[in-house]
């Protein structure tokens, strides 16, 4: 099948921006004496741990008696050192001249000659606080101070850092005196990153009568992203120690929004294997118990679903997902999540008690490419067959952004969408709708949205520009390239519109043609001023229309706020006789404006929505009439889910149009009449002749 690249636009809208995320400087290749390990040297070190068939380690060891290949590649050991971890007598007192300030804000780096870090567990406390209610934060805090005053053991050294929504913060460099652990955790402010964890809105929420602001609401579809990408970050930080770390992280579950964050969450747990970090969620909630309706912690959830079991559900379903992100983080980097238990400093000591004596080996690796790709590597010990090992199976190599020649950068880019590791640089969110063509084709719609303050302006023929380059691909269930996107968006803006774009985010809009199936999207945006690099992944189905037959089939709903001229756009890429042809086939193109979905749905009270959808009667050569409405829910803490807008029944007689029978369906609907909040939006459309009905169902929020 030939696809068919229909419209390509670019947009800069009204709307809240994400975020901003720097950028990192590539560091310098470190001398071969010091075996610091960063993504982008030449030297790769391992943490080995080699056990006796009995669980004892094996000391005495040297470089002559492991092999290590990468990619089946034999390499040649430079660095081997055996961290002896004993905890029988005290830990050496550190140097002057690296002792713990009372307050600092960065990880030492390891130095020629130090041995500060020598024959010691790595152990670091990370609270995520914008993931954790004030209570949990409280038992959380208890718990690392019980720990640290009763079970702190001679070769441990612990390190405290926070993430409290304006960034990661190193409270405490690793020391072994209890004194600065307790006083850096004493000063962790409770409640300071509360209320950036997303409101549950299923059947078990309760309605609290308050809504977000504009701020918070336009950034919740990229909450969990932002607290994943924190721990990618406070990761990075540790990346240049080359001893095996533990990093407990504290937090009251971490919920991903279907396959939003799939891409975050990869980046993540590819960074902290590369850094040799082993992460240890642990659930601050402690032993779960409450009644199936919730405790006393939040209001009832009220309507029928109290009385059909669909709340208890619920409940029960959300704190299974707030779990499923944190075992998969422990699993996949070589840690383990800890659930269900109220004594929390025992998950600290179970994080503690799994680094046991090892061996650093470090080589320079025979290729040096900085590619991104996954390495595989593989180590053996000669002579001790019944030897048990331990250690990283293999790593993502760095990926840097560095003054290219066009063919060079265009190379970078294409090597990148290849990656199994996504680059995250950039915050991006997409949606996907589709509508049916003919009986064998559906033209689908992308909109993808970037926060503007995350790119950079240069000044280039006197004026501001900004320059993304966009790469992407749709694979189907067999992983086969349907289609693919490639696009170079040179924005050259005004003295207004430069300073806009620092506070709104900007919309790039394309569509394809496929086939009913289902299909995975990976699309990447890079800032082709600074070279970073976003990714969304999604997967997403098309359904064949054709076949429904018990219902009225209806394409998928787009909900908008605002229709904007395509002479508004500040970069369009078909500038010939094609356009007119491109615009015609799409839909949500007339009149020589396009309709820009709403990725965020997120609403203002004084604006508008407008809804656009399809229905279809296949083989009719007269439409048949059809009835269509809107119907707005908002839960309610005693009634349950109340209609709280419906609009008056729109009777459709005329308007079939294609071979496929499609029946445009619009809606401008004035917000002013609904209150701010989260809403359930419904769009019901009816064939009284015969009695065929089909109905959508998306939630949305309303800001002041």
């Amino acid at each position: 099948m030939r696809p068919r690249l229909l419209l390509l636009s670019f947009f800069l809208l009204p709307a809240l921006a994400a975020a901003q995320q720097a950028g990192q400087k590539p560091a310098a290749p470190p001398a071969k004496t010091q075996f610091v390990f960063h993504s982008n040297t030449r030297l790769v070190v391992e943490a080995v741990t080699v056990n006796d068939k009995d669980g004892k380690p094996i000391s005495g060891l040297t470089a002559k008696d492991f092999q290590i290949t990468e990619d089946n590649v034999p390499q040649s050991i430079s660095v081997c050192e055996y961290q002896q971890l004993n905890d029988a007598s005290p830990p050496p007192p550190p140097p002057a001249s690296i002792a713990a300030p009372t307050t600092t804000y960065t990880i030492a780096p390891e130095t020629p000659g130090n041995t500060r870090y020598t024959d010691r567990r790595l152990v670091v406390l990370y609270f995520d606080m914008t993931a954790m209610p004030t209570p949990d934060q409280l038992r959380a805090l208890d718990a690392a101070q019980s720990f640290i005053a009763k079970q702190l053991r001679p070769a441990d050294l612990v390190a405290v850092m926070t993430y409290e929504g304006a960034g990661v913060k190193v409270k405490q460099d690793f020391t072994s005196n209890r004194d600065l652990i307790e006083e850096a955790l004493s000063k962790i402010v409770v409640a300071i990153g509360a209320g950036f964890d997303e409101a549950d809105a299923d059947a078990a929420a309760s309605d609290t009568g308050s809504a977000f602001g504009q701020d918070d609401s336009e950034f919740n579809v990229f909450n969990t992203n932002r607290q994943l990408a924190a721990l990618q970050t406070a990761v990075n930080m540790l990346a240049p120690l080359s001893e095996k770390k533990s990093l407990v992280y504290f937090a009251s579950g971490l919920n991903l929004n279907g396959v939003d964050n799939q891409a975050q969450l990869q980046a993540t747990t590819n960074a902290a294997i590369r850094a040799n970090v082993a992460l240890y969620p642990l659930d601050a909630r402690g032993l779960v118990a409450s009644a199936p309706m919730g405790d006393a912690t939040q209001g009832s959830s009220g309507g029928s679903a109290m009385y059909t079991g669909q709340a208890a559900k619920a409940y029960q379903d959300r704190l299974i997902r707030s779990q499923d992100t944190l075992y998969a983080l422990g699993s996949d980097t070589g840690g383990k999540a800890i659930f269900d238990t109220n004594d929390l400093s025992r998950g600290i000591a179970t994080a503690r008690d799994a680094i046991g004596s090892y061996y650093i080996l470090g080589y320079y690796t025979t290729n040096a490419t900085l590619d991104g790709k996954y390495r595989r590597v593989k180590v053996s010990v000669v002579g001790h067959a019944d030897a048990k090992l331990a250690y990283r199976t293999g790593y993502y190599t760095g990926k840097v952004f560095a003054k290219f020649t066009e063919a060079d950068k265009e190379r970078q880019l294409e090597d990148a969408l290849m990656l199994g590791d996504p680059i995250t640089d950039l915050t991006i969110d997409l949606e996907v709708n589709y509508f049916q063509l003919n009986s064998a084709e559906y033209f689908v719609p992308i909109a993808a949205k970037i926060p503007g303050r995350e790119l950079a302006l240069a000044k280039r023929g006197g004026a501001e520009r900004s320059q993304i380059d966009f790469i992407g691909e749709i694979k189907d269930q067999y992983g086969t390239t349907i289609t693919n996107l490639r696009d170079k968006v040179d924005m050259k803006l005004t003295g207004a519109t430069a300073q806009q774009l620092a506070r709104v985010p900007i919309e790039y809009n394309t569509g394809f043609t496929v086939l009913p199936g289902k299909y995975t999207i990976k699309l990447l945006a890079r800032d082709a001023e600074t070279g970073r690099i976003g990714t969304f992944i999604k997967d997403f189905t098309i359904p064949n229309l054709v076949k429904v037959t018990d219902r009225l089939p209806i394409s998928s709903v787009v909900l908008a706020s605002q229709q904007v001229a395509l002479t508004a756009a500040l970069y369009n890429a078909k500038k010939d006789t094609s356009k007119d042809a491109a615009q015609a086939a799409n839909p949500l193109v007339e009149n020589g404006r396009e309709l820009m979905p709403s990725v965020t749905r997120v609403f203002r009270q004084n604006g508008q929505m407008l809804v656009y959808l399809q229905a279809y009667e296949h083989g009719a050569a007269t439409m048949a009439p059809l009835d269509a409405f809107v119907t707005f829910y908002r839960a309610d803490a005693k009634t349950g889910l109340t209609k709280a807008m419906e609009t008056p029944l729109q009777n459709l007689n005329t308007g079939i149009a294609g071979r496929a029978g499609a029946i445009p369906i619009h809606f401008d609907l004035p917000l002013s009449g609904l209150a701010p909040g989260k809403y359930t939006v419904q769009v019901t459309v009816l064939e009284p002749g015969t009695q065929h009905a089909n109905y959508w169902r998306g939630e949305i929020e309303i800001v002041p």
